[in-house]
């Protein structure tokens, strides 16, 4: 049995997703099995999920997915390279056969030409270079890619994350074989489009209108309508006094022991932190055109969750299983003796990592847009079975 795997968020799960799982079936058989790593309670993009990890693996398992793992913390918090590595290097350790990511660009020779120009041993000393004389980090990077003779494929969010998971692969002499999926429809598109919605769209609407306005449904499968219309919201705006309190409290040392605060970037951070009334003024009192403000949003998650530059860097100790299906719990069986899986809720003997997790855990519902949730919700969580016997059915295929 092919095993693929999918490094994902599903922040929230949509159309496209669906179709992604689709295509999968349609090049690898109905027999194959789908793996997906997602990020738990908190996104690459340093915000709160917009709904919690386990209402999001539910929406997956429903669609077809047969295995829904969590990205640990400090994975779904990296950049987008450290994200790539992490969930490159667990999914291959599980033993997947594949790994499936979507891309805007039809030439994929040169996302892999990409990918090996940035593990080019000159790459490093040419972005450097760039930097030095003013440009962005984007255009610095694009250049130094240039010069190497590259530099295709670097022009959407979706192309950059895509040479980021060839590189990781190329990195790792991973086992696993590319499997890229041509994305429709625009990632950062404003508009609603229901057969290829960009997730920040359909956030907007479920965030901005609230879950019963009717418009968002078209943009997601129908057995996910109802989930989604009753699921509990989550922003970053709804816990902000919260955060603010977080921020200016921290010590000078827990500022400098930041994650992304190289060149005295903690140092800037921390005087807007105490200065600015709200988290958007401290992201553009801080941002500039070397450091963009997805990285400074880490940095203010990373701060509020206790998450240090060395945190950050070690390699997370085990993986926790959110859901299956009869076909995962099988994968299950031989993942096992591969890697250390943990069940949802469960105590690991990694009292370290798991004080993280229960951080981060506790803090999610305060970013409840109705009320506040109660703490210690992760203990009482529980993996979700979807197998045979399970009397709420799955989504039908679509064409």
């Amino acid at each position: 049995m092919e095993t693929v795997g999918i490094i994902c968020e599903y922040n929230p799960f949509h159309n496209g997703h669906a179709r992604q799982l689709r295509l999968i079936r349609q090049a690898m058989g109905e027999d194959c099995a789908v793996v997906c790593l997602m990020s738990g309670n908190y996104v690459q993009r340093g915000e709160p999920a917009v709904f919690p990890k386990m209402l999001r693996a539910e929406a997956a398992l429903r669609c077809g997915a047969n295995l829904v793992l969590e990205l640990p913390l400090t994975a779904a918090l990296s950049s987008a390279e450290g994200f790539a590595f992490s969930g490159v290097s667990i999914l291959s350790e599980l033993g997947c056969d594949r790994l499936c990511f979507g891309v805007e660009t039809r030439d994929t020779e040169a996302l892999l030409c990409s990918a090996k120009a940035n593990l080019d041993p000159r790459f490093d000393g040419l972005l450097r270079q760039q930097l030095d004389s003013g440009c962005s980090y984007a255009a610095a990077r694009q250049l130094a890619l240039e010069a190497l003779g590259a530099g295709a494929g670097l022009s959407s969010p979706n192309d950059i994350l895509a040479v980021e998971y060839c590189k990781a692969l190329l990195r790792l002499n991973s086992p696993m074989h590319p499997l890229p999926l041509y994305r429709t429809g625009s990632y950062h598109a404003p508009e609603l489009d229901p057969e290829a919605p960009s997730a920040s769209a359909l956030r907007r609407a479920l965030t901005a209108d609230g879950p019963a306005v009717p418009h968002w449904q078209e943009a997601v499968p129908d057995c996910l309508r109802e989930l989604y219309a009753t699921a509990p919201v989550h922003t970053l705006e709804a816990g902000e006094r919260a955060v603010l309190a977080l921020l200016r409290c921290l010590p000078e040392e827990g500022f400098r022991a930041l994650p992304y605060g190289t060149e005295g970037l903690w140092s800037k951070l921390m005087k807007n932190c105490r200065r600015c009334a709200s988290v958007e003024q401290i992201v553009e009192q801080t941002k500039s055109k070397r450091y963009a403000r997805a990285r400074i949003r880490r940095m203010l998650l990373c701060a509020v969750l206790g998450l240090s530059r060395q945190a950050l860097e070690t390699p997370p100790p085990y993986v926790r299983i959110l859901g299956f299906d009869g076909k995962g719990r099988r994968l299950l069986r031989g993942m096992k003796k591969r890697f250390a899986l943990v069940n949802a809720g469960e105590r690991p003997a990694e009292e370290r990592y798991y004080a993280l997790e229960t951080r981060a855990g506790d803090l999610y519902g305060l970013f409840s847009r109705d009320a506040p949730e109660p703490a210690a919700a992760e203990a009482g969580l529980r993996i979700l079975c979807r197998c045979e016997e399970e009397a709420v059915p799955a989504c039908p295929p679509q064409s």
